[in-house]
């Protein structure tokens, strides 16, 4: 039960609590007061001493009363009726204001009693035939005079346990995710379901704009005493309903006006303020542009000394046992989410006048619960800030969730709830057993109800075995692996909290033994031998001792075998070293991809130069400054692009006019010109974020990510023995100048695969690109995100084909596009498998990868 049944079920026993100045004082008859309620009045004490200060602000509020009928019997909707008649609109095929549950009868039921007693509180109950219309574009609520109810019984008897069993969970899904029409359908559902001759389940699926967890108490008490009273073929006596729910939703409009809105306004506003619009937890797919209100619940329980633990601490820190649990999950989304600014809703029965609290119908209230956990305090620090937050939202709880919404009017996004997008929720045990003659009634979950509200909802349950609880989460962006995971840290930190409450935020655990292992021990085993004292050269020439005649490098007409590179790049480097190339020695490189491109790369390298690549593209200005910035006392180039080169004091080597000269010199390769610590290019920054600045990458450095990266994509690596059909061929896309062409050159030129340099008539249409990927019979593909978004496009829209030797895309420099990715994964599926790469150039290439495979769709339901 809630702080409000308690406190009233105090009273049925005549012991009343009272406030004398600011203590909480206790009037009761001699042996009433028994340890277990001292216990219970101690741990909600908080709470009591807030609910007796707003029972003081209702005396002075103004009594509901009996409103005048209108002709047809219609009226304006409470505002939290307003607020799911608005969400209907928005998803009029979604149950997820659907309340159902079972009420289990042990014993000898007598149908004919029931049906008529059910049928007696709909006449009781104007809320059981009430329906919700919408005249000139508004809703109004609408009264039917009668409503006949018949109850339909369905008869699983005759049938094995085990087929019995299906047909009954079948049966409650069904009638727990029934889309009602708020206009035209009872929104109380009944069905009586006969399991044998002494088990009967009566599933009920009410929907919650006329229903709320507190109704289900009184509806079951009533229902119990109208059953008794028809078996014994008598006239129920139940107390005579002087008010009806439309007669609180009018006062409630009539009374939430002027100073008592602009009061309970002022208090939000301020506390709301500049408040985040979102809590964006780490999803396991991106959030949909549209919420399906799609989801999942999983239950799981508490230890019970941690349950004892966790009550105990409530207890000598003063505070109740939600607000201590509430501060733990709000640690919890602080560690997921590294916001420091936390919100969570939280429901409140919204009952605290005396003349509602017999009375069903929906008066349920949210309050957003808004915490900061910035500058690392301890849990006890955090504790006393959240105690006072749930104290002041307690005093100003009248004010309806929708009004605060319309006062704040925050950004309006379908993708997600407005103000808040987690829920926190803690309950009492139920009264969830009547006993009567000759049967027992249970009340149990019926059904499973496939559906979320929010992101992540958390409802915890004090039982005497301990504190029970369960998520339910959006399946639009969570797996249940991933929510099994958070019931883990979730039972982790509640065991730290206990064992150590003065820890602070940063210190308390919540991974468990088997994930700090994992994370400390088998993640970090990532060593493997790699030629750490090579450099990239050489493992290209090792790999030309393997595969000397295998194809190195295309480009249109044009080819050199591994042993034809290796020989030019020798003559180079030779050549180079009579200017002065040494190790460290800084030398541009400005032309047009070619296979001179690729024969100046290597040349430079095995001369012990570090390469400046200088992309013949750009803007003079930028050329020039990065001459003048490098300071390079040699610039390989072509003749015709001698005159983009202004503003240095380099010598100038040309690889067309020059080759015969440099063509003279010896095709041996270099010895111990270079070592791994010694620079291996100096790429410019684009300079976005400021002046473009050059980054140095050692040779070291390069060798080891393209160890890594070629085992990561399974470049097949080719000996002397190898197929020359099994070797890759990659496709040289990018510029020089971006250190991505590192990664496409490098992987494809130690490996013995063949490098394929991209021409420029590739990129006149898409249908073109694909069709020389065909007939160069290309295996791997390194593109930029953008253009591998424009060739998902026309691959949908013009049913483009790739190449049927494609196994492999690599894309970067951004992060793909959701609806590129769904594209993809429906016209390729996983017979080409894709990578998103990332990493800052002073990274060396990348530092990360998204891998296909860790990509989930969103996958339609109707």
């Amino acid at each position: 039960m809630n702080t409000i049944e308690f406190v009233n079920y105090l009273r049925r026993l005549d012991i009343n609590l009272f406030m004398e100045g600011d203590r909480l004082r206790c009037n009761a008859p001699e042996g009433s007061l028994t340890p277990a309620l001292k216990s219970e009045i101690s741990d909600r004490k908080a709470e009591i001493i807030s609910l007796l200060h707003q029972a003081n602000i209702q005396t002075n509020t103004t009594a509901i009363a009996p409103i005048s009928r209108t002709e047809d019997n219609t009226f304006l909707l409470s505002f939290a009726q307003q607020r799911l008649w608005f969400v209907n609109q928005l998803q009029p095929h979604s149950p997820s204001y659907n309340m159902p549950f079972g009420l289990q009868f042990s014993g000898q039921l007598n149908i004919a009693a029931l049906e008529s007693s059910l049928q007696l509180l709909i006449n009781r109950h104007e809320i059981f035939r009430t329906n919700f219309i919408t005249v000139d574009g508004k809703p109004l609520g609408a009264i039917a005079a009668t409503r006949d109810f018949t109850l339909p019984v369905i008869d699983l008897r005759p049938l094995p346990a085990s087929e019995q069993e299906l047909e009954y969970q079948k049966l409650a899904s069904i009638a727990a995710e029934y889309v009602f029409d708020l206009a035209q359908d009872p929104l109380l559902r009944t069905q009586l379901v006969q399991l044998t001759p002494t088990e009967n389940v009566l599933l009920l699926t009410i929907h919650h704009i006329i229903f709320d967890a507190w109704s289900v108490n009184i509806f079951l008490k009533e229902l119990a005493t109208a059953y008794s009273a028809y078996v014994e073929h008598n006239t129920p006596n139940l107390p005579e309903i002087h008010l009806q729910y439309v007669d609180f939703a009018v006062w409630q409009r009539q009374w939430l006006q002027g100073e008592v809105l602009e009061s309970q306004l002022a208090y939000w506003q301020q506390k709301l303020a500049l408040m985040p619009a979102l809590l964006e937890l780490p999803s396991d797919r991106p959030r949909r542009a549209v919420q399906s209100f799609r989801g999942a619940t999983q239950v799981f329980s508490i230890e019970q000394n941690i349950s004892d633990a966790l009550v105990s601490l409530s207890q000598q820190q003063g505070v109740t046992l939600f607000m201590l649990l509430l501060t733990a999950f709000k640690i919890l989304l602080y560690r997921y989410t590294n916001q420091s600014d936390i919100v969570v809703g939280t429901p409140v029965a919204n009952r605290q006048h005396s003349q509602i609290q017999e009375m069903i119908g929906f008066f349920v209230n949210n309050l957003v619960l808004r915490t900061d956990l910035s500058d690392n305090p301890t849990f006890l620090q955090l504790l006393q800030q959240v105690k006072k937050v749930v104290l002041e939202a307690y005093d100003h709880q009248n004010l309806p969730f929708e009004k605060l919404v319309e006062a704040l009017h925050p950004q309006r996004n379908l993708s997600y709830t407005p103000l808040f997008q987690i829920d926190f929720a803690l309950e009492h045990e139920p009264v969830s057993i009547v006993t009567l003659k000759d049967l027992t009634i249970n009340i149990s979950d019926a059904g499973v109800n496939h559906t979320a509200k929010f992101d992540l909802s958390l409802s915890l349950q004090k039982t005497e075995q301990g504190l029970t609880g369960a998520f339910e989460y959006s399946t639009d962006l969570f797996d249940a692996t991933t929510i099994t995971r958070m019931v883990q840290h979730w039972q982790t930190l509640l065991a730290g909290i206990v064992a150590n409450p003065e820890q602070k935020l940063s210190n308390l655990p919540i991974l468990s033994a088997i994930e700090q292992h994992k994370l400390l021990v088998e993640w970090n085993q990532t060593q493997q031998d790699y030629p750490h004292n090579l450099c990239i050269h050489q493992l290209f020439e090792a790999q030309v001792e393997q595969t000397p005649d295998a194809v190195a490098v295309i480009f249109e007409n044009e080819q050199l075998t591994y042993r034809e590179l290796n020989a030019k790049a020798n003559q180079l480097a030779h050549y180079l070293q009579t200017l002065g190339v040494k190790p460290e020695t800084l030398v541009g490189i400005c032309v047009e991809r070619s296979l001179e491109m690729i024969v100046g790369l290597l040349g430079i390298l095995k001369a012990g130069g570090a390469y400046v690549p200088l992309d013949p593209t750009y803007p003079l200005e930028r050329l020039a400054f990065m001459l003048e910035d490098s300071a390079v006392p040699v610039v390989l180039t072509q003749q015709r692009l001698v005159d983009r080169l202004l503003k240095h004091e380099a010598q100038v080597v040309c690889l067309d006019t020059q080759w015969e000269a440099i063509s003279e010199y010896s095709e041996t390769n270099i010895a111990d010109a270079v070592n791994a610590q010694n620079l291996a290019y100096v790429i410019y920054t684009s300079g976005s974020t400021g002046k473009p600045k050059g980054v140095t990458i050692e040779h070291r450095s390069l060798v080891n990510y393209i160890t890594t990266v070629s085992i990561e994509y399974g470049i097949n690596k080719c000996d002397r023995n190898a197929c020359a059909r099994s070797a890759d061929r990659i496709l040289q896309f990018s510029s020089i100048s971006f250190d991505v062409s590192a990664e496409e050159i490098y992987t494809s030129l130690t490996s013995g695969a063949t490098l394929v340099l991209r021409t420029d008539s590739m990129l006149d249409s898409v249908n073109i690109f694909l069709q020389k990927c065909r007939n160069w019979k290309l295996t791997v593909l390194v593109l930029p995100t953008a253009y591998w978004h424009e060739l998902t496009v026309l691959l949908a829209q013009e049913k483009f084909i790739l190449p049927t030797t494609l196994r492999l895309v690599i894309i970067g420099t951004e992060k793909a596009l959701t609806e590129r990715l769904e594209t993809w994964l429906e016209y390729v599926g996983q017979r080409v498998r894709l990578v998103n790469n990332y990493g800052p150039t002073e990274a060396t290439i990348g530092v990360r990868n998204c891998k296909q495979e860790r990509f989930k769709p969103q996958t339609s339901q109707n």
